[in-house]
């Protein structure tokens, strides 16, 4: 065999007896790329399960759960019966109290008897006349804020009378009074108290209103919760009840986040969702503010 020969069949079985070196070493390189990509799908799982986490403990953390719904005169909770739902359906707790309208202390003391029962701070809403009474009522400590649907909101020293005196409307003539209470004629119901609502509506209402002692209607506030509490009011831009020129003053003066709807006197039955939108949002902010 020739050197020159030789080495080249040295060098070719030099060559030919290694043709496992590179498959072990890409073997071991795709072993290893699978191995950092596993470790980096795992990262990128448990960095965003933990983000999910922390979302969601954050937006637990925000606004309150619990919600008190005070229904007017003339009615009873279950004017709050289209938006109950709805806000349920978020997530919320509610509380529709009926209230006796035999006298403001009465009526705040049904209210407060509500607050006993909750489990945490609570938002509490108040309709027309329950304006007045969660006006009264609302200095709890566990109230996080107070919402005002299309509501009286007397301050220091004011009555529900006082406000219906100094700001008239078209259903004044529509009261009728029986005892020392105060019922509506089918007629304020009808055009006055809920105009807007279809006519089967506005008749079960005009069955089932619960009429209001006058004396309910002439006690003064004593210490005005919107003074010291976060507030909120959904003023009802064709109220003939109570003036909107009126709502939308009180809600100025308390510096109350506030939303006009074109609505009757009802605006939690005629348009529910906008009111249940309305508190839901107030429930979220009254744990940030």
């Amino acid at each position: 065999m020739k050197p020159g020969k030789a080495v080249i069949g040295a060098t070719n079985r030099g060559f030919e007896a290694s043709p496992t070196l590179p498959t072990r070493k890409s073997n071991l390189s795709v072993y290893f790329t699978y191995c950092g990509l596993a470790c980096t799908i795992l990262a990128t799982v448990l960095y965003f399960s933990s983000g999910t986490r922390a979302v969601a403990q954050s937006s637990e953390s925000h606004g309150v759960k619990n919600v008190i719904l005070v229904h007017g005169a003339w009615a009873d909770g279950s004017s709050w019966s289209k938006v109950i739902p709805l806000l349920e359906a978020k997530g919320l707790k509610v509380t529709a109290v009926q209230l006796p309208l035999t006298s403001l202390a009465d009526d705040v003391a049904t209210v407060k008897r509500a607050f006993a029962l909750e489990d945490g701070p609570f938002l509490l809403v108040g309709h027309s006349y329950g304006g007045s009474v969660i006006t009264e009522a609302g200095n709890d400590p566990n109230v996080a804020g107070l919402v005002y649907v299309a509501a009286f909101a007397p301050d220091k020293g004011q009555s529900t009378l006082d406000l219906i005196t100094a700001n008239p409307t078209p259903v004044g003539p529509e009261l009728r009074p029986t005892a020392g209470f105060f019922k509506l004629s089918a007629k304020g119901v009808f055009e006055d108290f809920a105009p807007d609502l279809p006519e089967v509506e506005r008749a079960v209402l005009f069955a089932t209103q619960s009429p209001i002692a006058g004396a309910a209607l002439g006690v003064p506030i004593s210490t005005p919760a919107w003074r010291n509490k976060p507030s909120w009011f959904v003023i009802a831009a064709d109220d003939r009840m109570i003036s909107p020129k009126l709502e939308e003053a009180e809600a100025q003066e308390m510096k109350a986040k506030s939303i006009t709807i074109p609505s009757s006197h009802v605006v939690m039955l005629s348009h529910p969702a906008e009111v249940a939108g309305f508190i839901e949002r107030a429930a979220h902010e009254s744990g940030t503010d």
